[in-house]
């Protein structure tokens, strides 16, 4: 079952009415909520030897080899993965990983029932497994079963839902382990129940085609892996991404490994206040993660991203200034740590640090489904995969390395804030369009509310043309904020060299260009640069009136599009900005941005209509259609 694009903008609410979404979503929350449920109760029985005839363990011996059981089969079998995601139909392949899961916990009740320490720990890495077969086939399918406009949505969703069931998962599984006699028998039940419970939703599960039927699978871990990173590497916009989504891991993980002895050594808190401030920031991902779809408005907006980096380096650092009070030595039960100083500070630092974490993650996770071509998605996630974990280790490495130094916990909290700035530094400068994003949105946003029509209109693939009305200054921007793909607009030389305009509409590959009679150089390299971005499969925006409406109303437009049509025939898609005149950037009251502005937050509308055929395309025909489309609000 793939999914057409569809006008119609599904709230991220909706989805979880629609069979195409809900078995899926609570089939992966089953899984992660299980994942935690067996891992929390086993560190918890095995410590305090509950474990019939088991002496009590170390609690971090166990807890530290759990977690690695757990990951080591990401590094062996992401690839594999991936090859067996993009190769096969995938609503079954999530049903027999599902009932592996079933296979699985049945195995783990047996090793509650005698007991057995080392089998509950090997099943560890079987479900790690599990996971790791899991991982690429969630990702790939959500593009063939949501529309374009729902992909922001579906991926917070799946975001939240895994953060809260790793969270539930984890306070059950404490709580279960901790009922008495009885506990091994009550977790065994829970676990083979809950994995019942996920195979059933995945029965649920719509067809989803496989991408790539004819890949020929092989099992070579270290080849295929380098492969994956090879071809990941080959879209550097996608490969970017995932180390964005790596590097939010590496400072998380470094993050929470530290929360324990934080709150023990240096807060003052008992286990409680442990669990409060994981759920701080478990909810601060999810409300994070459900808030990109408000804020960009159905869309992938990478202009987020550098709005949560910020947010994950200002309260990291804060958390390291937020300091309690001495007590005296006493252990604090969450309650009382919320009424002592500084308390809820803490607290809300890690829910700020976890929203920021959502924003950060969420529209890559999106923006990498979407650039990704289709019959290597599930292995473009598989490498993504395979990097998360590889940071994640890396920053157990570190923290390790610098507590032998000398630092202290406060410290290390200090310097994850601190190499996050660095790193978003250098990645904005490498990708420039991020920064760019996020100054167009926060512009755009902050001035306007946009009611979007007919985008749909705008080809999903290929090259086409958009022709638009010129209001304002900030046109571009607006048309660029609302639609999906990336647009090279064409804009008069003065407008390009407007300062912060200019880093934006420079980044954006935007394309100058002049009248003849002013320089006839630029026109030419104007005309160029249009045919190779169209050659090259690109959407190319421009304003054939050639300067701002002087009246609010359309100008006539020049031959330019003509010309362009002719060299290279592809789709003109008309388009109209309604409500922008009389704005702070339209020339309504003489000179724009010449006087205060009078306005804002004001609503105006973007309004696309259906495609014109090459052969159709003629100034004339398309200046009307763009004058029909804006109608009677200029």
């Amino acid at each position: 079952m793939t999914v057409a694009p569809d006008s119609s903008e599904r709230s991220q609410w909706e989805l979880l009415k629609t069979r195409r979404f809900l078995p899926f979503f609570l089939s992966q929350f089953a899984g992660a909520f299980n994942d935690n449920l067996l891992r929390n109760a086993l560190v918890i029985l095995a410590t305090f030897g509950a474990l019939a005839g088991a002496r009590p363990i170390n609690e971090s011996l166990v807890a530290n080899a759990a977690a690695a059981l757990f990951i080591f089969p990401f590094f062996l079998f992401s690839a594999f993965a991936g090859q067996l995601a993009d190769k096969y139909e995938k609503s079954q392949l999530i049903r027999y990983i599902k009932l592996a899961e079933i296979g699985i916990m049945l195995v783990a009740a047996w090793g509650f029932w005698i007991s057995s320490l080392p089998l509950l720990l090997g099943l560890l890495f079987v479900l790690g497994l599990q996971a790791t077969l899991f991982g690429p086939v969630k990702y790939a399918l959500l593009p063939q079963h949501l529309h374009a406009g729902e992909l922001v949505g579906g991926n917070a969703w799946i975001d939240t839902g895994t953060f809260l069931a790793i969270l539930l998962g984890t306070l059950v599984g404490g709580a279960l382990a901790g009922r008495g006699a009885d506990a091994r028998h009550i977790v065994s039940i829970a676990l083979v129940l809950v994995a019942v419970l996920g195979w059933l939703a995945a029965r649920g599960i719509p067809l989803a085609a496989a991408s790539d039927p004819t890949l020929k699978v092989r099992f070579s871990p270290a080849a295929e892996t380098w492969q994956l990173i090879r071809f990941a590497s080959g879209n550097r916009t996608v490969f970017l991404s995932i180390l964005g989504i790596s590097w939010f891991w590496f400072v998380g993980s470094l993050l929470l490994a530290q929360l324990p002895a934080w709150t023990r050594g240096v807060l003052g808190g008992d286990a409680s206040v442990v669990t409060l401030l994981i759920a701080c920031f478990s909810l601060g991902i999810g409300a994070g993660s459900l808030l990109c779809e408000r804020l960009s408005g159905h869309k992938v907006e990478i202009g987020l991203v550098p709005l949560g980096s910020i947010g994950l380096t200002a309260f990291a650092i804060d958390l390291y200034f937020a300091r309690p009070s001495p007590l005296g030595g006493a252990v604090l039960h969450w309650q009382a740590f919320l009424a002592a100083p500084g308390g809820w500070r803490i607290a809300l630092d890690c829910a700020l640090f976890g929203i920021s974490g959502g924003l950060f993650t969420v529209p890559l996770y999106s923006l990498i489904l979407q650039r990704s071509a289709a019959t290597h998605r599930a292995r473009i996630i598989a490498c993504n995969n395979v990097l998360n974990a590889v940071f994640m280790v890396a920053s157990a490495l570190v923290a390790v390395l610098g507590l032998k130094l000398g630092l202290s916990i406060p410290q290390l909290i200090l310097l994850a804030g601190l190499l996050n700035a660095a790193v978003a530094i250098y990645i904005y400068t490498l990708v420039p369009e991020f920064l760019m994003r996020f100054l167009s949105w926060v512009l755009v946003s902050l001035l306007y509310r946009i009611c979007e029509r007919g985008l749909e209109n705008i080809p999903e693939q290929g090259p086409a043309v958009l022709v638009c009305n010129h209001v304002s200054f900030l046109d571009a921007l607006v048309l660029g904020g609302s639609i999906r793909r990336p647009v090279r607009f064409v804009m008069d030389y003065h407008i390009f060299k407007i300062p912060v305009l200019s880093f934006i509409f420079r980044t954006a590959r935007a394309i100058p260009i002049a009248p003849a009679h002013e320089d006839a150089n630029i026109l030419a390299a104007a005309y160029e640069r249009i045919d190779a971005e169209l050659a090259d499969g690109e959407i190319v925006g421009i304003f054939p009136e050639g300067k701002l409406t002087a009246d609010g109303a359309v100008s006539e437009f020049r031959k330019g599009i003509e010309k362009i049509i002719q060299r290279r025939p592809v789709p003109v898609v008309p388009m109209a900005l309604r409500g922008l005149w009389g704005s702070f950037f339209s020339r309504k009251h003489g000179k724009a941005m010449q006087r205060l502005p009078r306005r804002f937050w004001s609503r105006i509308e973007v309004v696309a209509g259906p495609a014109v055929a090459p052969g159709e395309a003629r100034a004339e025909n398309l200046q009307q259609l763009v004058s029909a489309l804006r109608g009677n609000l200029p």
